[in-house]
């Protein structure tokens, strides 16, 4: 009896112990939050004020890197192999890949002014367009995302079909890179877009449709050489009037942004299948149906208003008019003035891993389109020479290095 009463005493004092000592790490933490609450608002107090002295100095760089990083649509214009009705298909993966890594919005900017700045300075391949686009994720990703969120090369390789190896992409990576001087802080849409919300006190939805209208931005030529600061401006003043919310009187429109918000508002009317999912959740405030509504109401009113109805329109001009997202199409001609249409060498990245006599890829030949993350067939087949000239006109391997290799996207 006398060993159980102590083993009951023992027990008792043991609970009172570790109660104490879990109420004493609890206070410990409190404090420590705490500590680092007020830590983080005295650096944000100092930050508002640093900012208000500097920030005519700062916006002065920003809108001196913009000039100095924005792509060049004339000389993209120069290409032999990319054209312009390419690009949906390769902006749709670059945003499929940005939502699967939940990067920053910046990111996805970011990465698409390097890979337009790119082939603004470099010819390139098609059969290599889709991995230039991967390498400007990568470079993006590592400059200003989260170290935690930054692409495997691996997983970049899975949504290729598989394609590549690791060499591949970090050759890839290392010739954009040196190819832009290593110069890679560009002010993006984004930036400047943020600027203006916090000013005007923009709603969380007119920021949300303004983001959506400058990704449907991307898909265009028409908007590759518009400075983000003219974007953001148009974008938003866009927004307001699509959520029927009032304009911001902030000063004289020059021509250019009149221009472009006109040429915005043009391209609304056939968004990326890709984009309109990704702005139909409730984070982004369901924007793509709200804008698909205001285009179907705005229809109606020009029905209504309309005089009697036309005759219907012709069988090829129906099919010319929904062609793919309004991209123009480019000609093969070349730019006159310039060699064989093609910029000052070298192209896109030299090395055994990328030559058409590589032996571990022999014997493959392209297949159709596959999904984002498939597993390729091989094809053993082989053909003459010229029935493989048939084969590669008919399908654009992207991306792949090699003549007859299995494809992630064809166009």
């Amino acid at each position: 009896m006398a060993s159980s009463g102590y083993s009951s005493a023992s027990d008792e004092t043991f609970f009172v112990e570790q109660e104490e000592t879990s109420q004493r790490m609890t206070m410990r933490d409190t404090a420590k939050m705490l500590a680092r609450n007020k830590q983080e608002m005295i650096a944000n107090e100092l930050s508002r004020l640093a900012c208000d002295e500097y920030l005519e100095d700062i916006m002065q760089h920003m809108r001196h890197m913009e000039d100095e990083t924005l792509p060049d649509a004339n000389l993209i214009d120069m290409q032999r192999e990319i054209q312009w009705f390419m690009r949906p298909y390769l902006i749709d993966f670059l945003i499929e890949a940005h939502a699967a890594f939940s990067l920053l919005p910046e990111t996805l900017f970011l990465t698409v002014n390097l890979l337009d700045r790119y082939c603004s300075k470099r010819v390139v391949y098609k059969q290599h367009y889709q991995l230039v686009g991967c390498a400007a994720l990568l470079i993006a990703a590592k400059y200003g995302d989260k170290k935690d969120r930054v692409p495997q090369i691996n997983e970049l390789n899975n949504m290729c079909c598989g394609l590549y190896d690791a060499g591949m992409f970090t050759q890839m990576e290392m010739h954009v890179l040196n190819t832009l001087d290593w110069n890679i802080g560009h002010p993006t849409v984004d930036f400047f877009t943020q600027l203006i919300v916090a000013e005007e006190r923009d709603t969380r939805e007119v920021e949300h449709m303004s983001a959506y209208i400058c990704e449907i931005a991307l898909y265009h030529r028409d908007f590759v050489s518009t400075k983000p600061s003219i974007m953001a401006r148009a974008s938003l003043a866009l927004a307001r009037a699509i959520l029927g919310k009032p304009e911001i009187n902030d000063g004289e429109w020059d021509h250019t942004e009149n221009v472009t918000l006109l040429t915005l508002s043009q391209h609304l009317h056939q968004p990326s299948v890709t984009l309109a999912r990704k702005y139909s959740s409730a984070y982004y405030s369901r924007v793509s149906g709200k804008l698909a509504d205001f285009l179907a109401q705005q229809a109606a009113i020009a029905r209504r208003g309309a005089a009697p109805p036309s005759p219907p329109a012709e069988p090829a001009l129906s099919a010319k008019t929904a062609d793919i997202y309004s991209t123009p199409h480019k000609g093969l001609g070349a730019v006159p003035g310039v060699a064989d249409g093609y910029m000052t060498p070298p192209i896109t990245p030299d090395g055994t891993c990328f030559g058409p006599n590589n032996a571990a890829m022999k014997g493959y030949q392209a297949p159709p389109r596959c999904p984002v993350t498939p597993t390729p067939q091989p094809s053993h087949t082989t053909y003459p020479p010229q029935q493989q000239a048939q084969q590669s006109q008919q399908h654009m391997t992207v991306p792949s290095y090699f003549e007859g290799a299995p494809t992630a996207m064809s166009f």
